[in-house]
């Protein structure tokens, strides 16, 4: 069944995915868009796990300033290539989680960073663990695994600190 151009221009504005990918994803699906959706989360998560063994020592420190100035976060987000830095969706990811990071105060990147006799939760203490604050239905490390489906490179967060005037 061919698949009409405002069904794909619908699932690529939802999904950020390519073109073709969208098209791919319609035609196997007959044309569902939420299932075409969920066709391209899958690939975008096959596509991470491809990709997780590759070095990231590109990319960019982003920062988020909350309004009133007396909370800030900066993070250092890395890539492949800095071909991928300068994209509109690279930085926009640095830039959730630089918000990400100032919202929720985590204290460390992975789970399995998080000390066994913390009182915090991994959920809590890792952000990579944390629910998204933009979608509260995916976690930050979904929202990665996205964008490496689309950007089609291992991404990475490596460090970050917050800031909070008295603390």
């Amino acid at each position: 069944m061919p698949v009409s151009t405002d069904s794909i221009k619908q699932l690529r504005e939802r999904s950020g995915a390519g073109i073709m990918d969208c098209k791919r994803a319609l035609e196997a699906t007959d044309g569902v868009i939420e299932e075409a959706e969920k066709l391209l989360t899958q690939k975008g998560l096959a596509v991470a796990s491809k990709k997780a063994g590759r070095t990231a020592d590109q990319g960019l420190v982003d920062f988020y300033v909350h309004s009133g100035g007396r909370l800030g976060a900066m993070v250092e987000v890395n890539c492949e290539t800095d071909f991928v830095a300068r994209t509109d969706q690279f930085k926009s990811l640095a830039h959730d989680l630089a918000m990400q990071v100032a919202a929720m105060d985590p204290r460390f990147v992975h789970k399995d960073d998080v000390p066994e006799d913390s009182v915090l939760s991994p959920e809590e203490a890792a952000l990579l663990s944390q629910a998204f604050i933009k979608d509260p239905s995916k976690t930050v490390q979904d929202l990665i695994n996205e964008t490496i489906g689309q950007v089609r490179e291992n991404i990475q967060v490596r460090r970050f600190t917050r800031f909070e005037i008295g603390k």
